[in-house]
């Protein structure tokens, strides 16, 4: 299985599980747990995103991860197939989390549910029970970064957030969060990522993407946003170039909290 499937191959997949990632902002006004109640891929399991963070907002650690993981019903050996509803893109950092937790045979359902109901496939509704199994998790350290990696990153710095937030003109949503970014990053908007009807660009156009926003994909990358979230989907997009890169989980939400840590404004 590749890093993305479509609605056809996934409708044709056996011994699949399917998960659904999807995460909103509060501002988006959305309930993801209902949404997934009121129409779902069936089959699928709602994955519950934050769940599988610890109290700090960041990636839980391999314990709790794994209790996540084997309640939910899934092995880290089994073929799984994540999908979203949400203008994030979320399935990213699920994704990431999942493969940063010892999983391997994982793909995202290319344009998520939009893609799925726009291929005729069917929805059910409801929430299933799933049947708890064990999950064994072994963190790759190299998938992430702290901050007190980033104080000394050598990387090209690429946050994800949009120009307004990057460059300090639009408040943070976050409050006492301060605004900017993390002096001498690149600003590449997660949303570069995407066609206009939310499947992932070709890597032709990927590799554009990041050229265009002064990225050199051959040197060392490492991504941030607002909370670890989108930055997942420029993780996924250098895979999609077979290029790692790994993720600061604190993101803009650690960094701009800290009294202590340098800040930039403007582009």
């Amino acid at each position: 299985m590749g890093p993305l499937v479509t609605p056809d191959q996934l409708a044709a997949a056996q011994n699949v599980r399917i998960l659904d990632a999807t995460w909103f902002l509060p501002e988006h006004g959305r309930d993801a747990r209902a949404e997934h109640a009121a129409a779902h891929i069936p089959g699928t399991l709602f994955l519950d995103l934050p769940s599988l963070n610890g109290a700090d907002g960041n990636l839980a650690d391999p314990a709790a991860f794994a209790a996540r993981m084997g309640a939910l019903g899934v092995r880290e050996s089994d073929a799984i197939v994540l999908y979203d509803n949400s203008p994030l893109h979320t399935s990213a950092r699920a994704w990431w989390a999942l493969r940063t937790m010892g999983a391997r045979n994982i793909a995202i359902l290319d344009g998520g549910l939009t893609a799925w109901t726009a291929a005729g496939h069917p929805t059910e509704t409801g929430v299933s029970t799933p049947t708890p199994t064990v999950f064994t998790a072994k963190r790759d350290t190299a998938a992430s970064r702290n901050l007190a990696q980033m104080r000394r990153a050598t990387e090209q710095v690429v946050d994800a957030r949009g120009p307004g937030r990057f460059t300090g003109t639009e408040p943070e949503p976050r409050a006492g969060v301060a605004s900017g970014h993390i002096p001498g990053a690149i600003n590449l908007p997660y949303a570069r990522m995407f066609a206009a009807d939310g499947t992932w660009k070709s890597p032709s156009d990927l590799a554009a993407a990041f050229a265009d926003a002064g990225v050199d994909i051959d040197r060392p990358i490492v991504t941030t946003c607002g909370s670890g979230v989108t930055a997942a989907n420029l993780v996924f997009a250098l895979d999609l170039l077979d290029r790692d890169a790994p993720l600061y989980d604190g993101s803009w939400t650690e960094w701009g909290s800290d009294p202590t840590t340098p800040k930039e404004l403007g582009a």
